[in-house]
């Protein structure tokens, strides 16, 4: 930890320092001067790290200027990544599009990160504590969507799209690091700030591989940042279930399917008869498991005996065990389906995630940062777009949230809170943050950019994150984890109280044991085939910040675009009378 105090000084103050001990009469100068330095000293040397509170809120009100003054640089960012729209692995244009930025900021950029040659980190500042920024960038396929306009309505058709919002977090992060680098220097405070990525997310596909490469080896302590529709953070186990992510290969040999079957070994086959077995099976699984799969390489045409297909198998689990048990039992069904076609058949992991588990210390304060700082003030137009969108996807039409919620409490490994209701983890949600939150202590911090309701990994979720609503969800956002940052650098006894936790607590039971062996390797091919389709498509849309003011002004949409019968369906419920 870093053992020298920081300066009292502003900026501009030098000529006249100021003892925030001294009280009582004006001395003389000199005088002053003197019974300055002698109070200051001891103060520091026997308190060591300790700064006054008053002197933290001063960094606080500080810290929140400079990340207002931010506000059109993270509406710039977040969005050009939404006019990326890159899919994970496939992050490129995102990719030379940040860590330039961040070099340009004077961040010491380290790429192709683990292997991965989208993932980079940023570095700024010396000493500890290195505090880690993190965001995921990738997207949804066929996710493609105008912004501001509350139906269907791509601006690619059948190209990928922000349909879960991920262009929006490195937005916050970058203009929370700038602010937060700005008060760091004016005042000397030492420490480390380190950002990084979230590639291929949606595939789960490489936390995993960022622990095994040690990026956060020497990190204090990390906040993560996710869209959602209200601020959040939770700490314990936080509902999320494990996954490991596997593709089942088979192989055959191939025939003439009509003049010659008999001389062919259907690998389609053994894939059909793999997933007919799993289907099966999943009566006699615990009720915490869910599995899903697609078939990935189906034969090539109905004439020729496919001699090669694969299926691409997620399986999840609330805890290390269950999820290596219930792969153990995917790979026996492979086995069978393989004996009974006789075929072989090999798999490849492709991604994984841990359960998670937070930090109570970082949450707690985090919680108490999103509480001074309270949810964006939304427009009427704001209010009108997210209406539409709920109308238009029969969702609980009820606007965008004007209250905050509760801080997330843990959940026992067989039951998690989805929607209000504790049930059985049949349909949770998996992100490799959790192999990160097993590494070092790490939070997740929500933030309100998108509208309530919506199925998520659509289309609809994409209707936000390039209006009003991300642009004033990231600044909020921003404004929390800045906070949440003088309170790391200025107070040891966070981090102190973070690691007692981590290891009295989260890790004293549990030992963290990769689902990735060490000759699995990152899948960085996945996704090449539909973005080198897409991206020619998708570039005549990308954003120029230099001639437009915001992608809305570029796209020439009316804020908001809504039906004739939205608008009338809106009125309807304005004018009803409440029951």
């Amino acid at each position: 930890m870093r053992k020298d105090p920081l300066p009292l000084k502003e900026m501009g103050e030098e000529e006249k320092p100021e003892c925030l001990s001294c009280t009582g009469p004006k001395p003389k100068p000199m005088k002053k001067l003197l019974l300055c330095f002698l109070f200051s000293l001891p103060f520091f040397s026997i308190i060591g790290q300790t700064i006054p509170p008053e002197r933290i809120e001063k960094f606080k009100a500080d810290v929140l200027i400079e990340v207002e003054k931010n506000a059109t640089l993270g509406q710039q960012i977040n969005d050009m990544l939404f006019s990326f729209s890159e899919l994970g692995f496939q992050e490129k244009e995102t990719f030379t599009y940040l860590t330039t930025l961040l070099e340009k900021n004077g961040f010491t950029l380290q790429r192709e990160v683990a292997g991965i040659p989208t993932a980079w980190t940023a570095i700024w500042g010396s000493g500890k504590p290195v505090i880690a920024l993190g965001s995921d960038v990738d997207c949804i396929p066929k996710a493609s969507q105008k912004p501001g306009v509350a139906y269907h309505d791509p601006i690619v058709e059948g190209a990928p799209g922000h349909g879960e919002g991920h262009n929006s977090g490195q937005a916050l992060n970058i203009i929370t690091a700038l602010a937060m680098k700005k008060i760091m220097e004016r005042d000397k405070i030492v420490g480390t700030l380190m950002l990084w990525p979230g590639i291929a997310e949606e595939l789960l596909a490489t936390k995993a591989y960022y622990v095994r490469a040690g990026i956060f080896k020497d990190v204090d302590a990390c906040i993560f940042t996710h869209v959602a529709s209200n601020f959040g953070v939770n700490y314990g186990d936080g509902g999320y279930q494990g996954m490991i992510s596997v593709k089942f290969n088979f192989e055959g040999a191939a025939a003439h399917a009509a003049a010659a079957p008999w001389r062919g070994r259907s690998a389609l086959d053994a894939v059909e008869l793999m997933n007919v077995g799993w289907n099966f099976r999943r009566e006699h699984l615990e009720l915490t498991q869910s599995s899903h799969y697609v078939i990935s390489d189906g034969g090539d045409q109905p004439n020729v005996v496919p001699s090669k297909a694969s299926v691409w198998y997620y399986f999840r689990e609330r805890t290390y065990p269950a999820i290596k048990t219930l792969f153990d039992k995917g790979i026996k069904t492979a086995e069978g389906a393989a004996l009974m076609t006789d075929t072989k058949f090999t798999y490849e992991i492709l991604g994984a995630a841990w359960p998670a588990h937070f930090n109570k210390p970082m949450a707690e304060v985090t919680f108490a940062n999103i509480k001074k700082v309270g949810l964006p003030k939304w427009s009427e137009e704001d209010q009108l777009l997210a209406k539409a969108t709920q109308i238009e996807m029969k969702a609980k039409v009820q606007g965008l949230a004007i209250k905050l919620d509760t801080m997330g409490m843990p959940n026992p490994p067989g039951v998690v809170n989805i929607m209000g209701r504790s049930l059985v983890s049949l349909a949770g949600g998996s992100d490799d943050i959790a192999d990160i939150s097993w590494s070092v202590p790490t939070i997740v911090l929500t933030y309100p950019s998108n509208i309530p309701g919506l199925p998520g990994h659509h289309w609809s979720d994409a209707i936000s994150m390039a209006t009003p609503i991300a642009h004033k969800g990231i600044v909020a956002g921003a404004k929390v984890e800045a906070l949440t940052l003088v309170d790391l650098f200025t107070r040891p006894d966070i981090l102190k109280q973070s690691w007692e936790y981590y290891k009295t607590v989260q890790t004293k039971d549990q030992q963290y044991i990769p689902l990735v062996g060490e000759k699995d390797n990152p899948a960085i091919t996945l996704n090449k085939k539909i973005m080198e389709e897409n991206a020619p498509k998708l570039k005549p849309f990308y954003y120029n910040p230099a001639r437009y003011k915001t992608y809305l002004e570029q796209l020439g949409i009316t804020y908001p675009t809504l039906r004739a019968d939205q608008k009338e369906a809106i009125q309807k419920l304005t004018t009803s009378p409440q029951k």
